[in-house]
């Protein structure tokens, strides 16, 4: 979720938005400046954190353990734990976060496209 304080009315309008309107919803679950870049990428299949990075190099550590946080906690991503030593870590889309593909790779047409008209 945002930053904005829970007491605030821009925080109650957020919300009830969030409520009412499913598309609202929606976006809020796959907004953040890395969020769809993670999803993209995790769209092949599992992937260990070092092959994620890898396929962002543009993101810190941080921000991809953050913004996987928030994408597991949202129920988009699954993270699973082997019990091996070193720990082994994947992740994945979950079901639902596998629904977003054809989105995704739509989004990411048009804005290669967008990207065209705009030059």
């Amino acid at each position: 979720m945002s930053k904005t304080k829970e007491t605030s009315t821009n925080f109650e309008n957020k919300q009830l938005l969030i409520q009412c309107c499913s598309e609202v919803y929606a976006i809020e679950m796959i907004s953040g400046q890395w969020i769809l870049s993670i999803l993209y990428g995790l769209v092949g299949g599992k992937l260990r954190y070092g092959e994620l990075r890898k396929r962002i190099p543009e993101i810190t550590e941080r921000m991809l353990t953050l913004q996987l946080r928030k994408l597991e906690s949202n129920g988009l991503v699954k993270r699973t734990v082997y019990a091996e030593v070193p720990p082994r870590v994947e992740y994945e889309l979950t079901p639902s976060a596998l629904k977003l593909t054809p989105i995704l790779k739509q989004l990411k047409d048009w804005g290669e496209q967008h990207k065209e008209v705009m030059e």
